[in-house]
């Protein structure tokens, strides 16, 4: 009886931890995705040159532009959960401007079966996550 107990909590434990690994997963490739972000405005505001982060969901990469001449200073893949929609599609291009504003951004981003709103803040050029 005692083994029959326990096959049976052992039986619905192991879905819950699935699934939790899953949002932990998901969790972690939108921060990342967020990170990226905040790190080319402190970037623009550290060096005191605008920086431009490109999102190419085609080719499946990030990229940070800098300057006026677009010099290539960082390129990271995408997760390869992950999907990325853009309001509007030229928000694609986000840039942040040395005094700390950007042109601002909207983007939903899906990965595995989670889905988050990222917003950067024109005025700010902050980074927010929220997730849907």
């Amino acid at each position: 009886m005692t083994l029959l107990i326990l096959m049976i909590l052992v039986g619905l434990s192991v879905p819950v931890v699935g699934r939790s690994s899953d949002a932990v997963r998901s969790r972690a490739e939108v921060a990342g995705f967020s990170a990226f972000l905040r790190h080319a405005r402190e970037r623009a505001i550290t060096s005191r040159v605008s920086h431009t982060v490109v999102i190419d969901p085609t080719h499946r990469t990030m990229t940070v532009l800098a300057g006026p001449e677009a010099e290539v200073r960082e390129t990271r893949p995408l997760p390869e959960r992950m999907t990325v929609e853009a309001t509007p599609q030229a928000a694609f291009s986000v840039r942040f401007e040395p005094q700390g504003m950007s042109s601002g951004a909207e983007y939903r981003v899906k990965t595995g079966d989670v889905v988050y709103r990222v917003t950067v803040d024109p005025v700010t050029g902050r980074v927010k996550n929220t997730r849907l």
